[in-house]
């Protein structure tokens, strides 16, 4: 791998699960780098990472991507990681979609205008959720006894029993977080041809890991490990209760390596996008992970039924990221248990500060 040129380095979202654990990771790997953090600490736990980021030696700024003056004012950069987004599937469901079209469009925007105006390289962190609902719910899969499984066989083209390929048909309804992330997808492949902007985007799947403030609609693991631990209800939603949908996961850990590679050597991964997930051989259904989550933590939740289909929820969804594989050596290191394990050694070392930030 060449010598990076990257010696500024700005991470927006900063202070969130992937941001911090990115800039942190970047600071530790190459101390000849300044890393930059900015985040406007909307999400609730994001201020746990403010020492953490202090500590590594990470300049923190507090910071809004939906102002562009407050990037322009970071000054001279080599890469932006757009890590900040308002990542749940259930944004905007029954209220305004201000805020999710302002941080995860207007956001884009704005970090691609700081890219074009200091000629830095962009890494932008997209999501599978740029893939239609219906087009997902249209897939062939069996039930097996502890989770769903895509058959080889399927109606759409860019579907397998390996999962999504990112030839996989984009029209249709997405969820609004997904139709930013895709329209922000577009506007920096416009901006790589009218500017030359040099960019990557990365449609990752479910991240997990240490320092991920669960939800249900979001970072759906960790909130299962912490459920868990802290003994709090759980329930299958939908799908007939039955626990079996599935995703596919991927170690935060071994996304920094991957993202570490790409701001290297920016030339090399200059306008790919690619699917970047932990694939079907790491993947998991909730069922399973109410399985490893017991054994973990040797804590046993009853786990019911709960409610109907959320909108925007599928059945299963696995990366197939055979074009990721095709460009780089880059491999997942870490299984689900271990992912799990992960979070769990976390929960417990941090249990305090978790249950008054929860």
């Amino acid at each position: 791998m060449p010598a990076s040129t990257a010696r500024r380095v700005l991470v927006t979202g900063g202070a969130g699960f992937i941001g911090a654990n990115l800039a942190i990771g970047f600071a530790g790997r190459h101390p000849d780098w300044e890393v930059v953090a900015l985040d406007n600490l909307r999400r609730r736990g994001s201020e746990l990472n403010l020492s953490r980021l202090r500590e590594a030696g990470v300049a923190f700024f507090h910071g809004d991507v939906r102002q562009l003056d407050d990037l322009l004012d970071i000054g001279t950069i080599d890469a932006i990681v757009e890590c900040s987004a308002e990542p749940s599937v259930m944004a905007g469901v029954g209220g305004s979609p201000d805020y999710v079209i302002q941080t995860n469009l207007v956001g884009a925007v704005n970090c691609l205008e700081l890219a074009r105006q200091a000629g830095a390289q962009l890494v932008f962190l997209s999501t599978s959720r740029v893939y239609p609902v219906a087009a997902l719910e249209a897939l062939t899969y069996r039930e097996l006894d502890t989770r769903l499984e895509l058959i080889e066989d399927q109606p759409l083209h860019g579907a397998s029993s390996q999962g999504i390929a990112e030839s996989f048909p984009l029209d249709g309804a997405r969820t609004l977080y997904g139709a930013t992330k895709l329209s922000a997808e577009l506007l920096i492949q416009e901006y790589a041809t009218t500017y030359g902007l040099n960019a990557v985007i990365d449609r990752c799947g479910v991240i997990a890991g240490p320092w991920q403030m669960g939800k249900v609609d979001q970072g759906v693991f960790t909130y299962w490990m912490l459920a868990h631990h802290f003994q709090r209800p759980l329930g299958y939603i939908g799908f007939g209760g039955t626990g079996k949908q599935v995703r596919d996961l991927l170690h935060v850990e071994d996304l920094l390596d991957l993202v570490d590679e790409q701001v290297q050597d920016p030339g090399r991964w200059r306008g790919v996008t690619a699917n970047v997930g932990g694939g079907l051989g790491c993947s998991l259904s909730l069922q399973e992970t109410t399985r490893l989550c017991r054994e973990i933590t040797g804590r046993i939740i009853d786990v019911r039924p709960a409610g109907e289909d959320r909108p925007g929820d599928i059945p299963i969804y696995i990366s197939d990221c055979t074009r990721l594989h095709e460009i780089t050596d880059w491999r997942p290191r870490r299984s689900p248990a271990e992912i799990l394990a992960d979070i769990h050694a976390w929960v417990v070392e941090n249990e305090a500060a978790l249950a008054s930030a929860l």
